[in-house]
């Protein structure tokens, strides 16, 4: 099974990692996310951009509104993700908890990825999709 580790943090989480030395950050990371590939369980892992330089299209109304980041008062912010291939929900919550990301402010939200099997196999646009996926190697 696949399960989306979703990486969130506060912003003042956020403003307290800005003295972090940058590569002992990315020898931190590295080392668990070389933990789990070593593990076969990691099949990806990103990270994302400063909120400041993303857009917001809010589809409360229509047309939908358009916003330039920083969006002003937030709670949390999606900072990066990992999709582990595990056997269970237990284990994806494991490798969360090994997370160098930790202190006050950094959370970990771990959801499921739903695969293409379990939607309606007659649909047409599951079928044009399983054929896209087939085609590009991801079946």
């Amino acid at each position: 099974m696949k399960y989306m580790l979703i990486m969130r943090a506060t912003d003042e989480a956020l403003a307290g990692m800005a003295g972090t030395d940058f590569a002992e950050m990315l020898e931190t990371v590295g080392r668990y996310n070389d933990e789990m590939i070593r593990a076969g369980v990691l099949v990806a892992a990103e990270g994302l951009d400063d909120a400041a330089e993303g857009v917001v299209v809010d589809h409360s109304s229509e047309p939908p509104v358009v916003t330039d980041g920083p969006y002003g008062e937030t709670k949390e912010l999606f900072g990066g993700f990992y999709i582990l291939n595990v056997a269970s929900k237990e284990e994806a919550v494991e490798w969360a908890k090994r997370s160098p990301m930790t202190g006050s402010g950094f959370r970990t939200e771990i959801r499921r990825v739903t695969t293409i099997d379990e939607f309606p196999q007659d649909n047409q646009w599951v079928r044009k999709e399983r054929a896209w996926r087939e085609a590009t190697g991801q079946l």
